[in-house]
């Protein structure tokens, strides 16, 4: 057995990591610059970055090298996450690699369906709620997916229809659609059941959470570099604005809070690959810390640019747009505390001394 350390607080990231991280973010910063988020709107989809990003192996990064992938655990997944967050790039790269992850743990019937996913044939979906009766529900990258994954019953399904879910409008501008997972369906496979299906959605449910954490530090940490070099390049009174308390004290509780979020959300992704039965608890905690740190860092960075931050013309409102948007895709996430607290008390009445270590 492979030997390795629990790590507590000490979550950095290797060679390997670091050179992956690079590399994607060299290619965000080539390919997705603000214009081309500009044009993606209002449907929030590029397929031509999409197809490029497909090069670099997104589809495949994730999957067991057994399906055919190339074995990367959420750590690596985070870390491109990241700088998917930071480009605000307009592509259901999160939505994909969560369902492509399903479908490779799933039944052979789905396998088909994950080569169509891999080789860009389908663009496939995770619906983020329980399906019951005939409710519908916002799936993201509901608009543009030829499939999504739901649990209904005691069953995982994958469904698809060859009529196109039109986007609902949002102010991140974001490819969200009704789906009606318990209706009738040109597909209806059903990939999972029982336990299993259970097991593998909920798994499915926490790694977007914490993908979508992710994604979020790098829109935060993108918004406050631009907010740190305008306020370095702005004068008034003859001196940079940044120079000004009232200035340059918001913009590092903006840092200390992208800091944080980015170390837990590392620590969350590692602990799912390492620790799972901490898994839940730290996923939970990652996607509520890094939604507040988004948010706030968006309003912090739109103040410190003043009025100008407000106009269409200006990047900000884009990042202030998504950050809102995102932010709540799977619900608000100030809900999530309940399901933290469930989960911490199930964790203390399975085993009591994890009250003392959570202390």
């Amino acid at each position: 057995m492979e030997d390795r350390t629990l790590r507590n607080e000490d979550f950095s990231l290797d060679d390997e990591q670091v050179a992956l991280r690079e590399a994607f973010g060299a290619f965000f910063t080539k390919e997705c610059q603000t214009t081309v988020v500009r044009a993606a709107e209002p449907h929030g989809f590029d397929p031509e970055l999409w197809g490029r990003l497909m090069g670099l192996g997104v589809t495949t990064m994730g999957i067991p090298e057994a399906r055919g992938g190339d074995g990367a655990g959420l750590v690596e997944l985070a870390l491109a996450a990241e700088e998917y967050g930071r480009a605000l790039a307009p592509v259901p790269m999160i939505e994909t690699i969560v369902a492509a992850r399903v479908l490779a743990g799933a039944s052979n019937d789905a396998q088909p369906w994950l080569h169509d996913q891999i080789s860009g044939e389908r663009i496939i979906s995770v619906a983020l709620q329980r399906a019951t009766d005939s409710q519908r529900q916002l799936v993201p990258a509901g608009a543009i997916s030829d499939a999504i994954i739901a649990l209904h019953d005691q069953s995982l399904v994958l469904i698809a229809d060859s009529g196109a879910h039109p986007q609902v409008a949002n102010q991140a501008c974001a490819p969200l659609a009704w789906w009606t997972p318990a209706d009738e369906h040109e597909v209806g496979l059903v990939i999972a059941e029982g336990s299993e299906a259970e097991t593998l959605w909920q798994r499915a449910l926490l790694e977007w959470k914490l993908l979508t954490a992710a994604a979020l530090v790098g829109l935060s940490d993108a918004v406050l570099s631009q907010a740190v070099g305008y306020a370095r390049a702005r004068h008034a009174f003859g001196v940079p604005i940044g120079s000004f308390q009232a200035v340059s004290h918001p913009l590092v509780d903006v840092h200390i809070g992208v800091q944080g979020a980015r170390r837990l959300a590392w620590k969350a992704a590692w602990f799912a690959e390492n620790e799972p039965q901490q898994a839940d608890r730290l996923a939970l905690m990652a996607w509520v810390h890094a939604a507040d740190v988004a948010t706030h860092a968006a309003a912090t960075c739109l103040h410190t640019h003043g009025g100008v931050a407000f106009t269409t013309e200006s990047d900000i409102q884009l990042f202030f747009r998504r950050a809102k948007g995102w932010a709540t895709i799977a619900g608000d996430p100030r809900r999530e505390l309940q399901n933290l607290a469930d989960v911490l008390l199930r964790q203390m009445v399975r085993n009591p001394d994890v009250k003392e270590r959570l202390r």
